[in-house]
């Protein structure tokens, strides 16, 4: 498989570690400080959930757009995860969401009371991460040169 997945550029690789170094940051802000989401920014929860409805999708509540909002939110640490890891241990960046998630949750259940830990938020973290991993994969084998991807093994002669 090291032939259908070649490396990343290292040009790639540099700004994932630019661009991730700072969401990284703002995920910790997110997830691990004492105030919840809902409460900094109530107004804006509101709008999105009225607006959604006024444009006739009435079947979102604020609990399914925060249960997509965590989804969307580990998406690009599934990208970062596939980006940064050797390819030869691709597979290993699956589970990078859901321990970086388990980790947070357990976190927020330790140390932060007014937050809500759930194994529901793991469920979609990691779901957003797994589909993070898959685009990246999927990108990686579409962009990937054409001769890597039908290039038949070659065996050798003694």
């Amino acid at each position: 498989m090291g032939t259908l997945l070649p490396p990343p550029r290292r040009a790639t690789r540099i700004w994932a570690l630019a661009l991730g170094v700072p969401f990284l940051a703002g995920l910790a802000l997110l997830t691990l400080t004492p105030s919840r989401v809902e409460h900094a920014v109530p107004n804006l929860l509101d709008v999105i959930v009225s607006l959604t409805h006024r444009l006739g999708w009435t079947a979102l509540t604020f609990t399914r757009l925060e249960v997509l909002s965590n989804i969307a939110v580990f998406v690009p640490l599934g990208v970062l995860a596939f980006l940064l890891l050797p390819r030869r241990v691709w597979p290993l960046s699956l589970l990078v969401g859901p321990a970086l998630s388990l980790a947070i949750e357990t976190a927020q259940h330790l140390a932060l009371p007014h937050r809500d830990a759930t194994m529901n938020d793991v469920l979609a973290n990691s779901t957003g991460a797994t589909l993070g991993v898959a685009l990246a994969l999927l990108c990686t084998l579409l962009a990937a040169p054409r001769s890597s991807r039908l290039r038949p093994p070659r065996l050798e002669a003694s």
